[in-house]
């Protein structure tokens, strides 16, 4: 197999008539790495889910015992080699791979982390990122780089947007792997259960989900992000405006008129 043939396979794709389209890392053998090419791959992949109206939800998962294990070290060491040390190759690196969770922060269908194994400092940004996650009793959780002299800088983004200041810096600080149960009561994980229920527990969670308005879900995860970058007054002005605007949509009118009518409404995300 030529590197153009395994590199073409690193992220899979299945999307079913439920709406659920689930993109999962392929890369077990280099620990799903965010490579050049995988993040290539990410990116492109949320693009196309953003802009198709029969994707309503997103489960993002990995082959292999390791989720991901953050950026590839060795593809990002030959940056060495050129005459800057590697600036340009690492700020390019980095750049990429923060366009990339800022896709997932602003792609209008829910992102569900599935995750069955150890998520390491970009891989653990990579799970802080998405709206969601389900995860099994073995996965683990870390931002490694203090232990090698590279401050975990880029997924203190994410991380110490879903954490309280000290848990994320505990993390940050420690490099310590945290277990499910400690990932979960920090608050970086949704739900923990055992691996064989792991599938089924994720594809739920989508399932709900999905059986909703995607106008509506759309417009709430939206609104989620932009109003916690505001203070309080702006939060509320702008959410009220939102809400305004989401009562005049076909679907809330008509799943208001669903609840006191007591039937199930009929949704046309419009």
């Amino acid at each position: 197999m030529t590197q153009d043939q395994q590199d073409a396979g690193l992220l899979l794709s299945t999307h079913g008539s439920d709406g659920i389209l689930r993109l999962t890392l392929n890369d077990p053998t280099r620990r799903n790495a965010l490579s050049e090419v995988m993040l290539g791959a990410l990116g492109a992949a949320f693009d196309a889910a953003s802009a198709n109206p029969d994707v309503r939800v997103i489960i993002l998962s990995a082959t292999g015992p390791v989720f991901c294990a953050g950026h590839d070290l060795k593809e990002m060491t030959a940056g060495r080699q050129n005459a800057d040390r590697g600036r340009a190759y690492f700020s390019k690196i980095l750049n990429q791979c923060s366009a990339v969770m800022q896709k997932i922060v602003t792609c209008p269908k829910p992102v569900i982390a599935e995750i069955d194994g150890v998520a390491t400092a970009a891989g653990c940004q990579l799970v802080a990122s998405c709206d969601l996650a389900v995860v099994s009793k073995d996965a683990q959780f870390c931002t490694p780089g203090v232990h090698i002299g590279l401050f975990c800088s880029t997924p203190m983004v994410a991380l110490s947007r879903n954490l309280a200041n000290k848990h994320a810096m505990e993390m940050l600080l420690t490099g310590d792997m945290v277990p499910a149960s400690r990932a979960a009561e920090m608050g970086l994980v949704n739900q923990v259960v055992p691996s064989n229920e792991l599938r089924a527990a994720s594809m739920a969670m989508a399932g709900k989900i999905a059986a909703k308005s995607s106008l509506t879900v759309a417009t709430g995860k939206r609104a989620f992000y932009q109003q916690k970058e505001m203070d309080l007054a702006a939060a509320y002005d702008y959410a009220s405006k939102i809400m305004v605007d989401n009562m005049l949509a076909r679907d809330a009118e008509e799943g208001i008129a669903a609840f006191i009518e007591k039937r199930a409404p009929d949704w046309r995300d419009e």
